[in-house]
Formats: C-alpha cells, structure tokens, sequence
C-alpha cells in the first residue's frame, strides 16, 4: 500500500493542480460535461425502456385495427364471432377506448371502457376492476381515474367530477368514484376507467362498434401466423403483435438517445483535443519541474507516480461528482429539459415521474471509455520526460 500511496506526493499533487488552477479546472468542466451528459442520457432512456417493456408485458398479443385512408377506423364487433374460429386464439376482445384531450390542463387523457362480466385485456386493469366495487362499473355516471389524472382534475378544479364534452356538443358529468395508482407511470397515469356504454356515449361510438380488437395467443411461436391469417380474412384491417411495438417504441428511444449522442459527441471532441494535447508532450513548465524533480533526486516512480495522482484527482473527482449529479437531476428533479425531447408526445399527457433505474454496467461502460485514457494520455508523456537526463529535460 505504501508503494502505491504517499501522503507527501499526495499533497504535492494537490498543490501543483492549483498552480495551474486555470488550465486545470477547465479540464474538470469538460470531464465533467462529458460525463453528465451521457450519464443523464442513458439513465433517461433506461427508465423510459424499464417503463415500456413493463407495459407492453400486458399488452394483448395482436390488436386489429381497421384502416382508411390510413388513418385507424372503429372496427365491427361482428367480426369477433369469425376471429374467434382461427386456430391458435385463445380469447378475442372488442376495446372501446380513445384519447380525450383537456384544453384547460393541455393534456390527453386515456379513456378506456371496462365491463365488469367481460375479462380486461389487460391484467392490471382488470386487477383495478376487482379492487373497486363492482357497481362503479354499472353506474351511468362515476369512473375511477389514475393518480395522474386526479391531480390535473384536481388543478382545474374538478375534484369531484368532470365535465366531458359529447362529439354533439352536449355535457356529460361523471363522478369520481375512485383513484388508482397503476405497476408503472405509463400505465396508468393518464387513465381513467369508465363503463363501456359511458365511453360510447362520449366518443359518440355505436354499439355494433368497437375501437380494436385485441387477441391472445398462448403459443408466442403462432403469433405471426396468427397476425398473416388476420390480414388475409380482413385486407382493411393491419395486425400490430406485441413484438411490433416493442421494436417501435424502442426504436423512438434509440433515436431520441442519438440527439443528445450527437451533443455528447461535440463535448467528447472537446475532450479528445485536451486528450490530443497531454499525451503530444507536456509544457515547458511541466518539463522544467520534471526536470528539477530529477536533479533533487526523485525517482522515475515517484515522477509517475505524482502526476498518477493528479491526473487521478481530476478524472475520479469529475466522474463520481457527474455521476452524482446526473442521478439527482434525473431521478430527483425529474431531467427537465432532457425528459421532454425523450417523451415527446406525451408532453401532451400527465407528466409521470422516471422510475430509479440505475444500471452499474452504463456507468462501468462510462468508467472505462474516459478515466483510463485520460490517466494514460497524463503518464505517458511524463514518463517520457522522466526517462531523460535531468540538464536535458530543463533545457
């Protein structure tokens, strides 16, 4: 341990950093910089994913939607009698659901209709169904409401129930019979759970219709040719598998990462010329002080091992204190800026608190892509200057 560590050497690093505090500080913003933003961006993008494979867990495995014009139509219930005859189906449910935006608060709200005799789609929906009493579900006027929407609702003044707006321009008030607070943010911050017949009559949809139609089927290996059997009975119709949307949505996160990338790469340049420079030579002052360390009697080691430490200093104290500080901004102050170009949309929805998701092999991966060459790109040079002549390195 002593031949690693010296207080003495140690305490002449910490001085000789501050001799050159100009030079020196402005090396830890970039450190620094560099580290926060690429922390920050992958502790987003891991709690949106961590969120999103949450959610598509208990997605239907195939949703028809019926298409015109390319834009998604209601779909006829009546072809749930013929879907149910495909091999390999195990349940086929008509949804009746929408979004509703709220120009008071900006914001889209999630409606979804539930039957309490018919099995949700979803299994945490369905566990909310059980939860509550069974009449809500019955009743021509209350609703439950996720935790999100209770506090938009509560902003604007709606803390007992809602004015909706009916497609004919006629109100309808439903009460607020409960609240509920959903496994993940996205799940269930924005939804509010109404009868099926309530949905209807906001969206002014008929009864012969639904919104989709959702599927299950066991076997994951029958579900491409269940979705190519679909297409094949419906040509108006597309089949979305929960596998598509995994792929979508991760998609839109990698893409989105690669904007702030972009930015990290413009700090990671930066970085590369301040690396570009240490390991090309040091200073004049650096070679003199080397050189005079020589003469008074140092040891090459001891030359290694002094700049070890001050190149140490710089790049822990910069990475631990980003690290540091990319958590609480993310976690604790909820990444403002950065969030919004991740959720994009969904500005228009609740806000929704990022889950903690701290993955240890992201800030390994972070670690060893800029404290090792930075360590390297400070002794190196130095240990060429330490292998030479004392009166040569002054000169």
């Amino acid at each position: 341990m002593k031949r690693f560590f010296n207080i003495l050497l140690f305490e002449y690093a910490l001085s000789s950093l501050k001799r050159r505090g100009g030079k020196n500080i402005f090396i830890f913003f970039i450190f620094f910089l560099l580290i926060f933003l690429l922390s920050s961006i992958f502790f987003i993008a891991n709690s949106i994913k961590y969120e999103l494979r949450h959610t598509l867990k208990s997605l239907p495995d195939i949703t028809l939607q019926k298409l015109q014009a390319g834009r998604e139509q209601n779909i006829d219930i009546s072809r749930v009698d013929k879907i149910a005859t495909i091999e390999g189906v195990s349940e086929v449910t008509p949804r009746v659901w929408g979004y509703y935006y709220f120009k008071n608060a900006g914001a889209n709200f999630s409606i979804v209709g539930v039957d309490r005799f018919t099995p949700s789609y979803k299994k945490s929906i369905q566990k909310v169904v059980d939860k509550f009493d069974s009449t809500i579900f019955d009743k021509n006027d209350t609703m439950v409401v996720g935790a999100g929407v209770k506090k938009i609702l509560e902003k604007n003044y709606y803390s007992k129930y809602f004015n909706f707006i009916k497609p004919n321009g006629d109100f309808k008030r439903v009460y607020i019979a409960g609240t509920f607070k959903g496994t993940t943010a996205l799940e269930s911050n924005d939804i509010i759970l109404l009868s099926a017949q309530n949905v209807r009559e906001i969206f002014g949809l008929s009864e012969d219709k639904a919104t989709d139609i959702t599927l299950r089927v066991p076997n994951p290996k029958e579900i491409p040719t269940v979705a190519k059997k679909l297409i094949e009975m419906f040509p108006d119709c597309r089949a979305i598998t929960k596998s598509d949307l995994k792929i979508s949505y991760e998609n839109i996160i990698d893409y989105k990462s690669g904007i702030f990338l972009a930015i990290f790469i413009i700090a990671l340049f930066t970085f590369f010329i301040i690396i570009y420079d240490k390991a090309s030579g040091l200073s004049s002052d650096e070679k003199r002080e080397i050189g005079i360390q020589k003469a008074v009697g140092w040891k090459i080691s001891d030359i290694l091992l002094q700049k070890g430490y001050e190149a140490f200093i710089i790049s822990f104290v910069s990475f631990f204190s980003a690290i540091t500080f990319a958590i609480f901004y993310v976690y604790f102050l909820d990444a403002p800026m950065l969030k919004s170009i991740f959720t994009g949309y969904s500005i228009l929805k609740p806000p929704f608190k990022l889950p903690f998701v701290l993955d240890f092999q992201t800030i390994v991966l972070i670690f060893f892509a800029t404290v090792p060459l930075y360590l390297a790109a400070t002794i190196i040079p130095s240990w060429f200057a330490a292998t030479l002549e004392a009166d040569e390195v002054i000169r």
